[in-house]
């Protein structure tokens, strides 16, 4: 069983910084590409980076250039760097795990509230 475990949420200001860690635990990590993902009550879920096996990064519109993720394959860990936070990031961001099209789990999911 594969779990996964946030870490590192809570309350800044706008314009301040967070970073989430999200420590992976069962499976082989390396075979997993790795997300975070958020959910608000009035949009939805929707990603905000993603990492391949191979380390190769994605972002949408909303957060690149103020969100970094990175992956330790020893450590088994994935991390999200959030940077130049707005009030419209406050979300709960859960860490997310896939390997091929149907296999994928989530982790519990860590809150993040940005608010002067």
């Amino acid at each position: 069983q594969v779990l996964l475990k946030e870490s590192g949420g809570g309350e800044v200001q706008p314009g301040g910084s967070l970073r989430l860690s999200c420590v992976v635990s069962g499976g082989n990590f390396m075979n997993y590409g790795m997300a975070w993902r958020r959910r608000t009550p009035g949009k939805g879920y929707e990603v905000v980076a993603t990492i391949t096996e191979d380390g190769a990064t994605d972002y949408p519109d909303s957060v690149k250039g103020r969100f970094t993720i990175s992956r330790n394959n020893t450590e088994k860990t994935v991390e999200l760097l959030m940077e130049n936070l707005k009030s419209e990031d406050t979300a709960l961001y859960y860490c997310h795990a896939q390997r091929g099209d149907f296999v994928q789990y989530f982790g519990q999911g860590i809150q993040v509230t940005v608010s002067s």
